[in-house]
């Protein structure tokens, strides 16, 4: 199966210039925990999380209309192509351990986005019924378990 078949296509997005305050109230009145940040040109250049919001106010100390995007975001995207397979997706989400994959054309703009929540959905569906599934069930539990593995703790300047 294709990413392109599972993708979410109305995709709320950021750039690195708006404000915290900004992303949080995309996340809440679209209930999402991400919006992808992208530049002028729609390219994917960065993701931002609800996590990253809270941890960005609290390690800087400021409220989230004072705190730019650009502060907290991840900029170490990883990205699929709606013509890549789940099994495809899944290999980039478990060697980055992301929930979320932006998608993009050729040129790197976003054209929608894939959740593991989108994964699991396919393999529910699946289930009970005599067609081969999609999404395996053993592939999805190894991408999860990837995924959340614990990262070595990073340490904070709070100082700052």
């Amino acid at each position: 199966m294709k990413i392109e078949q599972l993708m979410s296509r109305t995709v709320r997005t950021c750039r690195a210039t708006d404000t915290l305050n900004h992303a949080a109230q995309l996340m809440w009145e679209n209930d999402c925990g991400c919006v992808p940040v992208v530049d002028e040109d729609e390219r994917a250049v960065g993701m931002i999380t609800d996590r990253d919001v809270c941890m960005a106010a609290y390690t800087q100390g400021r409220p989230l209309d004072a705190l730019l995007v650009a502060s907290a975001m991840a900029r170490d995207l990883r990205s699929c192509h709606a013509t890549d397979t789940i099994v495809e997706a899944e290999s980039i989400m478990r060697a980055a351990q992301v929930r979320r994959l932006p998608v993009v054309d050729p040129e790197g703009r976003l054209i929608g986005l894939l959740s593991v929540n989108d994964i699991a959905r396919e393999a529910e569906r699946g289930r009970g019924t005599r067609r081969k599934p999609a999404v395996a069930g053993e592939e999805l539990a190894m991408t999860l378990a990837a995924i959340g593995t614990p990262r070595e703790r990073r340490e904070v300047d709070t100082a700052a």
